[in-house]
C-alpha cells in the first residue's frame, strides 16, 4: 500500500475508495482516528477546577432525578468518559455510578398492585408463577419472571408506582437546570431536552412499546443472527409488559468469550443498531449493554424499545450522503450539506473544520481497514463531540443538531460504546458500505442477513 505505514492514513483509505485526486492527496498527509490523541487535549482543557465543580454539581443534580437520572448515568458510564482530572476521577465514577446502579427500591407489595391494576385481575389468576425478585431493573420499571398457565416461561417488566410522574417532574427540572448542566455537557439543548421529553413520554406507556416489539418480531421472525422475544399481549397494558423469557449470556458473561465470537456478536449489535436506521428508516435509541442476550444458538436477543425512533427518508438519506462526502472527503460538498440544513454556519465554519466536526463522531465507521473499538477510542469521539472549550471546530459546535437528528447520533454512540466494552473488531466501513453504497455483502453475517431478506421478499 503506497503512503505511510499507517493503516487508517487517509491517503490510505482514499485509494480504497478510489478518490485519491491530486487535491484530497494533499489532505490525506494527516493520520485518521485521531479522536485518541485529540480527546486527550479536551481532557486537559477540561481539567480546569471549575469544570470538575460544574461536573460534580451535575451528579447532584441528577442524583435527585431517579427516572431520567439512571439512563443518563448508563449513557456516561458506558462511554467511560473520564471527564475529570486524574486525581478526582475515582470520586466522580463512584457517584456516577450511583445514578447507574441506584435503581428505587420498591416492596415487592407496590410492585404486585401495579400489576393487579394495570391487567385487572389478581396475581394468581394472571400467571401460574411469580418470582418476586426481580431479575433486572430499567430506568423506570423491573422485569421479573414468571410462567403462564401450561408452562411458558416470561418476563414481566413493571413500572414502578409513580415513576410517570417523577419522570415529568425530571424533565422540567432539567430544563430549569440547563444552563448548569450544559457547562459540561453542551450537547443537551433546549431541544435536546425537548427530544428526551417526547422520548421518555413513549417510554412511560408500555403499549407502545409493546406495538413496537410485536412489529419487530414479526419482522425478524426466523432471522438467522437477529431474534426479537414475542408479546404476551394479554398480559400487557399501560404499565406492565410481558414477554416471552430468553435465557442467555448477559453482557458481562459475554465480554469473557474469545475474540471471534465478541467480533461476531459486535457485527450483530452494529448491524441492528446502526444498519436498520439505513435499510429501514428506523431504530432502537437505546443500544446498552443489558438490553441484549447472547443464545445458545448463536443468534442475538435484543430487548427493551421503549426509545424507537422513526425517521423520514429523507433525514435518513441526508445522513448517509454526509457519511459518503466526508468518507470520500469531498469537503466542499459536506460543507455545502452541513450548511444547507444549519448545522454550521458556512460563513464562519470552514470545509476542513465541518470535516473534522462529522469525523469526530464517525470517523471509526469511514476508514476501510479492520479497526478494534476500545472504550478510550469511543469516549475520545464522545468527548470530542461534547467538547465546551475552544477548539479547531469549535465553529461548528457553536451549532446543534436539528431535532430529527439528535436520537440516530445518541444511538451512534451508544452503539460506539457497547462495541468498545465488547473490544470487537471488525472493517466497520465495508460493513457500512452495504447501505451506504448498496455493496454487496464483505461478511459471512452480511450474507446471510442479504439471503434471508431476499428469501422473505420472494
Amino acid at each position: 500500500m503506497d503512503g505511510p505505514n499507517l493503516p487508517t492514513t487517509r491517503i490510505a483509505r482514499g485509494s480504497m475508495l478510489g478518490v485519491a485526486a491530486a487535491g484530497q492527496v494533499l489532505r490525506a498527509q494527516r493520520a485518521r482516528i485521531g479522536m485518541v490523541g485529540r480527546s486527550n487535549e479536551v481532557r486537559a482543557r477540561m481539567s480546569a477546577e471549575s469544570t470538575m465543580r460544574a461536573a460534580e454539581q451535575i451528579v447532584a443534580v441528577l442524583g435527585s432525578m431517579k427516572g431520567i437520572a439512571m439512563k443518563l448515568g448508563q449513557m456516561l458510564s458506558l462511554l467511560d468518559l473520564d471527564l475529570v482530572p486524574p486525581e478526582h476521577r475515582e470520586s466522580f465514577q463512584r457517584r456516577l455510578a450511583v445514578l447507574r446502579d441506584d435503581a428505587p427500591r420498591v416492596p415487592f407489595d407496590r410492585m404486585r398492585r401495579v400489576i393487579e391494576k394495570d391487567l385487572g385481575a389478581p396475581l394468581d389468576q394472571l400467571f401460574a408463577t411469580f418470582d418476586e425478585t426481580p431479575v433486572a431493573a430499567a430506568s423506570i420499571g423491573q422485569v421479573y419472571r414468571a410462567t403462564l398457565r401450561g408452562g411458558r416461561v416470561v418476563a414481566v417488566k413493571v413500572q414502578y408506582p409513580g415513576v410517570d410522574l417523577a419522570v415529568r417532574a425530571d424533565l422540567k427540572n432539567l430544563a430549569l437546570f440547563g444552563k448548569l448542566i450544559q457547562t459540561v455537557l453542551p450537547w443537551v439543548t433546549p431541544a435536546v431536552i425537548e427530544e428526551l421529553r417526547l422520548s421518555f413520554e413513549a417510554e412511560l406507556d408500555y403499549r407502545a412499546e409493546a406495538r413496537t416489539q410485536r412489529a419487530l418480531a414479526e419482522q425478524f421472525d426466523g432471522h438467522p443472527f437477529v431474534y426479537i422475544p414475542p408479546v404476551i399481549a394479554d398480559r400487557s397494558g399501560t404499565r406492565v409488559l410481558t414477554t416471552e423469557f430468553v435465557d442467555g449470556l448477559g453482557f458481562e458473561q459475554v465480554r469473557e468469550l474469545p475474540a471471534d465470537q465478541r467480533d461476531r456478536v459486535g457485527e450483530i449489535v452494529y448491524r441492528f443498531y446502526v444498519g436498520s436506521l439505513y435499510r429501514f428508516d428506523e431504530f432502537c435509541g437505546d443500544p446498552h449493554p443489558g438490553n441484549l442476550l447472547y443464545m445458545r444458538d448463536g443468534r442475538v436477543c435484543f430487548l427493551d424499545f421503549g426509545l424507537f425512533t422513526r425517521m423520514r427518508p429523507a433525514h435518513v438519506r441526508f445522513e448517509a450522503e454526509c457519511l459518503r462526502t466526508a468518507a470520500e472527503d469531498r469537503i466542499e460538498d459536506l460543507h455545502a450539506l452541513l450548511a444547507e440544513v444549519g448545522i454550521i454556519d458556512g460563513a464562519v465554519v470552514t470545509a476542513e473544520q465541518a470535516l473534522e466536526y462529522v469525523l469526530s463522531a464517525s470517523e471509526w465507521c469511514l476508514v476501510d481497514q479492520e479497526l478494534t473499538i476500545t472504550p478510550e477510542l469511543a469516549s475520545g469521539a464522545f468527548l470530542l463531540a461534547i467538547d465546551p472549550r475552544p477548539s479547531p471546530t469549535a465553529g461548528a459546535r457553536l451549532h446543534v443538531l436539528p431535532a430529527e437528528h439528535l436520537f440516530s447520533r445518541r444511538a451512534d454512540f451508544l452503539t460506539f460504546g457497547v462495541l468498545g466494552e465488547l473490544g470487537a473488531t471488525a472493517n466497520w466501513f465495508r460493513i457500512a458500505r452495504e447501505w451506504l453504497y448498496d455493496d454487496e455483502p464483505a461478511t459471512e453475517l452480511g450474507r446471510q442477513d442479504r439471503d434471508w431478506w431476499a428469501s422473505r421478499a420472494g
